[in-house]
């Protein structure tokens, strides 16, 4: 009777680390043998474990990652001029403490969106805040939020992330409020938050995208020149995955 006010007590106050720590301690002989501060500390670290574990889930889930991506996976043997080395050193997200940022450039395929989403994953591992979300959809949002008395909302949302994703930028010219509110977003995260930027478009033609070369130079100013580029290349490979599709149904034959 004790135990279970005990445990009822437990689920109130949400310790489920701790109770399913205790429950593992009774089906177990080993743990009869520890002393108090043993077994105690056991159920400490069952707690910690648990809390770390569900902050993770909900960072991975609030980042709303477009590609289940992990730095694990990265295919560094196809030739796209990806360097391991400098990708390897990225993944230990020193450069988010230092609130830089990373540009990745290249043609349709080559994999910068999953590059910049395994960054993300494993910013989200490390304890940072990250959010993913595509360029057209980012600045409609922009928009939305002027018109609906939300954008101080959003902006203050904004200043809370650590690595923000903007994926696809340059698709199409920006319009003049645009460029204006993308200007906003970059000069509240400069030097304060890191932000990870995909496009096809190279970063010498982005004045082009943006419009206006007095913003255009703000913009540029406040993303390129505290940022690690890496400009991608080759064949995309959404083809070499149908050619190894082929290859397989040929030899199901």
């Amino acid at each position: 009777m004790l135990w279970q006010q005990t445990l009822e007590k437990m689920m109130a106050m949400k310790l489920r680390g701790m109770i399913k720590g205790v429950e593992e301690q009774q089906n177990s002989k080993g743990h009869q043998e520890m002393s108090f501060e043993e077994r105690l500390g056991y159920l400490i670290d069952y707690e910690y474990l648990d809390r770390e574990n569900r902050k993770l889930s909900t960072r991975l889930r609030q980042a709303k990652f477009r590609q289940q991506a992990c730095m694990e996976d990265v295919d560094f043997k196809y030739n796209r001029n990806l360097n391991r080395s400098q990708f390897l050193e990225l993944g230990k997200c020193r450069w988010i403490k230092e609130h830089k940022n990373i540009i990745f450039t290249g043609p349709s395929g080559v994999g910068k969106s999953y590059l910049a989403c395994a960054l993300g994953n494993k910013a989200c591992l490390e304890g940072y805040k990250v959010q993913y979300i595509r360029v057209p959809r980012f600045l409609t949002e922009l928009m939305i939020g002027k018109g609906d008395g939300s954008y101080l909302k959003m902006m203050k949302g904004l200043s809370r992330i650590d690595v923000l994703i903007l994926d696809d930028w340059g698709i199409a010219k920006l319009t003049d409020e645009q460029r204006k509110e993308f200007l906003e977003v970059m000069e509240d995260r400069y030097e304060l938050k890191s932000t990870i930027i995909t496009s096809q478009i190279p970063v010498k033609n982005w004045h082009d995208v943006i419009g206006d070369s007095t913003i255009a130079d703000a913009i540029l100013d406040r993303i390129v020149h505290n940022s690690y580029r890496i400009e991608l290349d080759g064949e995309s490979m959404r083809k070499k995955d149908t050619k190894v599709e082929e290859t397989k149904g040929r030899v199901k034959k």
